[in-house]
């Protein structure tokens, strides 16, 4: 019976589109419409409340973390540095997807320019593959830190984790860069609308009424041969580190080594975990609702820019005591 009314709702909002806009022309639409979460849109206004909490609380700690960063001289080291990156990736992240979702949700705001869906798609992928590369950067960094201290500040010097970053993010822009102009180039014949809030690319790609296969395998090379690898040379640093510290020779040495990765630890399970069911339910999870396949879409782009910033925040101890020493300092 929902899914009998969900085709219903889906089918007269097309209606309305096509009768309503006579310049449609879906071959090369000038608008996408964003249906938000599908078969909720009742609750639209309910949902939006999480999401904002959440976008809220990304923006005030990775805010927080830069500002800390920047005014404490001694986290002026490559971990910091790399730390810094991620949390501009994951403002950058939030903020391309949010604003236009809330505005779905409150004001009913969905269409969206065809030029402005396939910029939203390109910098969505792009920091999303930004972001594993600097969790990959930051692995590098503890393992060099661990493994051969005495040689730590030698090896990543600021040049160095410059040119790392460097690489990072031109690999991202490069490797993104196929998706909008492949998803530009297909012919969309059937409908204009998104069962999203955002567009994400094989949400697009499937709009269209051609043989998408390049755009199918090209984002499954993206996901293998780019996160997989990332993920990969992570597994194989922490493999070398948790040699080294098992190899210490005292347990509260163990212990003290062991959580200097703790918090890195946390923020890659954080990110890599969710991206791995989503990616998994939207490739197979054919008899899963549509509207769950899109609540884990758009938390697995929320957690982590929320999450990045408590768990450094929290077991992290050198941005800890400084956090605390500024609000001891606005007391006295």
């Amino acid at each position: 019976m929902q899914e009998t009314l969900f085709c219903f709702r889906v089918g007269h909002l097309l209606t309305y589109v096509m009768s309503d806009s006579n310049t449609t022309d879906f071959t090369n639409p000038s608008t996408f419409i964003l249906l938000g979460i599908p078969g909720l849109e009742a609750a639209h206004v309910w949902i939006s409340i999480p999401f904002c909490a959440m976008y809220a609380t990304a923006v005030l700690g990775n805010f927080t973390i830069l500002f800390i960063v920047k005014m404490e001289p001694s986290l002026h080291v490559p971990m910091y540095y790399f730390l810094c990156i991620l949390a501009i990736t994951d403002l950058l992240l939030s903020a391309s997807i949010l604003p236009k979702t809330l505005s779905i949700f409150w004001f009913n705001s969905r269409d969206i320019d065809f030029s402005a869906c396939l910029t939203q798609m390109y910098f969505l992928h792009c920091f999303l593959v930004i972001e594993s590369g600097i969790f990959m950067a930051m692995a590098l960094d503890r393992y060099v830190a661990i493994c051969d201290p005495l040689r730590h500040s030698t090896i990543l010097t600021n040049p160095v984790v410059a040119k790392i970053g460097l690489a990072v993010v031109l690999r991202g822009g490069m490797l993104i860069l196929p998706y909008p102009f492949l998803a530009r180039w297909w012919p969309y014949c059937r409908t204009n609308i998104i069962l999203h809030t955002h567009c994400e690319h094989m949400a697009v790609v499937k709009l269209a009424c051609a043989d998408t296969r390049i755009s199918s395998y090209y984002g499954l090379f993206v996901l293998f041969c780019v996160k997989g690898l990332d993920v990969f040379f992570i597994t194989m640093s922490y493999i070398q580190i948790l040699r080294a510290i098992f190899n210490l020779p005292t347990k509260e040495a163990r212990l003290k080594t062991f959580g200097t990765c703790g918090s890195h630890l946390c923020a890659i399970l954080a990110f890599y975990i969710p991206a791995l069911f989503s990616s998994l339910m939207h490739r197979y999870g054919h008899n899963v609702a549509l509207h769950f396949h899109v609540l884990i879409a758009n938390m697995y782009l929320l957690v982590s820019p929320m999450l990045n910033p408590i768990i450094y925040g929290v077991r992290t101890k050198q941005i800890r005591d400084r956090l605390f020493s500024l609000f001891t300092h606005k007391g006295t």
